[in-house]
């Protein structure tokens, strides 16, 4: 099969490489697509190893076919067309994952579309509705609302009933998060987004998922009210910060940090069950879409991935095999 593998000099290839057969809880995918994410970037540069075990190509989601499957599979057969969280190895035309990772795609979308759901939902759906115990009601702060993770973030809290505030990097970014039901937004590059908060809820959020880390810190702790979490799921701004301690306590605030893809394969499997079970019908409903700026040819990964770091996108970028 071919893959996408980076050289010594960190471009990324198109070529020749080996993959194995399915291991008894495993399952062999026809890739049809995949999807670019900021991890990705992270990985080529040398910064977000794969876990023990992981495949090295980057990758961390697709959709396609279901070729073989391992002698204690149950869950999918031959010919299934299923979309998966990966731990990596997207980026090729075979990949292999254990069955819990991948799921049915939900009907009417098509694999270009559903490659974009795996990564993004589960980040979402993972760190409001199970990190954070969002519920009915509550006010949700997403940083770097346009991004995928941000798009997704955004329906869900639609979809289940919670209202959100964006941050992201321009007018138009906010204005697509308006129109995908976001209660407001902030231009992240006219300061603090504190004044817009207050703002639209004087009193603050309850949830704050963010991707940003140590430059939001004090002013997520302030956005936050009584009994407020943050979920830290990035560090695009630093690594370190000061934090305030009596603020955390008098206001009884958890600060979350939280990972995907180092999870155990338990974890991932709950996680993409409780997807197709509770997300999955709103977007065969058309309630809920996936969101893709552009599609790629699989062979120009580089170019997808200079569009992802350039900042300008809305959604996802999509391989197609």
């Amino acid at each position: 099969m071919k893959a996408i593998v980076v050289n010594e000099s960190q471009e990324l290839i198109w070529t020749e490489t080996e993959i194995g057969q399915p291991g008894p809880n495993e399952i062999l995918i026809d890739v049809r697509a995949s999807a670019v994410n900021r991890a990705d970037l992270m990985q080529r540069r040398g910064l977000y190893p794969p876990p023990q075990g992981a495949s090295q190509i980057m990758g961390l989601e697709c959709a396609g076919i279901v070729l073989s499957v391992g002698s204690a599979v149950s869950r999918h057969t031959p010919g299934d067309s299923v979309c998966a969280l990966l731990a990596g190895g997207g980026y090729a035309e075979q990949v292999l994952v254990d069955e819990g990772s991948a799921i049915s795609i939900p009907e009417g979308i098509d694999y270009e579309s559903a490659a974009a759901l795996p990564e993004v939902f589960a980040t979402a759906w993972l760190n409001l509705f199970i990190e954070a115990g969002l519920q009915p009601g509550e006010r949700v702060v997403l940083h770097a609302g346009a991004s995928g993770v941000g798009t997704a973030g955004i329906q869900l809290c639609r979809a289940f009933g919670a209202e959100c505030f964006v941050t992201a990097g321009g007018s138009n970014k906010i204005q697509a998060c308006l129109d995908l039901g976001a209660a407001g937004g902030h231009d992240r590059r006219s300061g603090s987004f504190l004044a817009g908060l207050n703002a639209l809820w004087p009193d603050g959020a309850d949830v704050i998922l963010d991707p940003v880390g140590g430059q939001y810190l004090s002013d997520n702790l302030d956005a936050l009210r009584l009994n407020g979490r943050l979920v830290l799921i990035g560090l695009m701004g630093g690594a370190a910060s000061e934090i305030n301690l009596a603020k955390l306590m008098m206001k009884r605030l958890k600060v979350v940090g939280s990972t995907l893809r180092t999870r155990s394969l338990s974890e991932k499997t709950s996680v993409m069950a409780e997807l197709e079970q509770y997300v999955w019908p709103k977007i065969s409903q058309g309630e809920i879409k996936p969101i893709i700026h552009e599609i790629f040819p699989m062979d120009r990964a580089e170019e997808a991935q200079a569009l992802v770091a350039s900042d300008v996108t809305i959604g996802k970028v999509i391989l197609k095999v």
